[in-house]
C-alpha cells in the first residue's frame, strides 16, 4: 500500500508536500485495506490532524494548494482540517471555495467534523463508557439474531466495532462473521 501511496503523491505529504518520512494515513470511516481510503501524511500533518489540540493553523496555510487534489481522500481530509480551523477568516475563505462531490461530501461529513460540540452523538454502552469507532465490546445478554438464526450469548467479544453516525443507540459489529446492528445497551467496553 505504501508503494502505492508514495507512486501517487511522488513521495511527499499529500497535505503539505513535506518529504519528512510520509506514511500511510486511514481516512475513517474507511477500508483499512483499499489505498483509495489512505492519504500520505508527514509526520506533522499525522500528528496534529491525530491530536486536534495540537494544530498549528499557520502550518494548515498549505491547504490552499492541496484542498485541489483530485484525490478524493485527500478533499475530505483537507475539508475536515478546515472545518476544524474555520474560526480563522482564510480557512472560512478556502472552505467556502472548496467544492465536493455529494459522495466525497457524505464521506467528509461522516465523523461529525461539521458539527457543532452539542450536535455530534456520543455513543455509550450499558456503563456509561463512550464507545469509539475500533473499540472491542462484550455482550452482556443472549441476543437472538434476526436473519442469521442464531443467538449471540453474553460474553461474546465484538471486535473493530463501528458507531452508527445518525443513531447513538445502535453499533455496527461481527459476530461468527455476520455483520449485525447492536443496541448499546447490551454491551460493555
Amino acid at each position: 500500500m505504501k508503494e502505492k501511496l508514495l507512486g501517487r503523491s511522488g513521495g511527499v505529504c499529500e497535505i503539505c508536500a513535506s518529504d519528512l518520512v510520509p506514511t500511510p494515513f486511514l481516512i475513517e470511516p474507511g477500508n483499512s485495506t483499499n489505498v483509495d481510503h489512505h492519504v500520505l501524511l508527514c509526520t506533522t500533518c499525522s500528528g496534529q490532524v491525530s491530536d486536534p489540540n495540537a494544530m498549528q493553523p499557520n502550518h494548515w496555510r498549505c491547504l490552499n494548494e492541496s484542498m485541489w487534489s483530485e484525490v478524493p481522500a485527500v478533499q475530505v481530509l483537507a475539508w475536515r482540517i478546515l472545518h476544524r480551523l474555520k474560526e480563522n477568516d482564510w480557512a472560512q475563505d478556502l472552505l467556502d471555495m472548496l467544492y465536493l462531490e455529494d459522495e466525497t461530501l457524505n464521506w467528509a461529513k461522516a465523523t461529525g467534523e461539521d458539527r457543532e460540540k452539542e450536535e455530534v452523538l456520543v455513543h455509550f454502552d450499558s456503563n456509561g463508557t463512550v464507545l469509539e469507532n475500533g473499540d472491542t465490546v462484550v455482550l452482556i445478554k443472549d441476543l437472538d439474531v434476526k436473519g442469521a438464526g442464531f443467538t449471540a450469548k453474553r460474553g461474546t467479544s465484538v471486535r473493530n466495532i463501528r458507531l452508527v453516525h445518525d443513531n447513538p443507540e445502535h453499533i455496527e459489529g461481527k459476530i461468527n462473521g455476520q455483520g449485525i446492528v447492536i443496541l448499546t445497551q447490551y454491551v460493555k467496553k
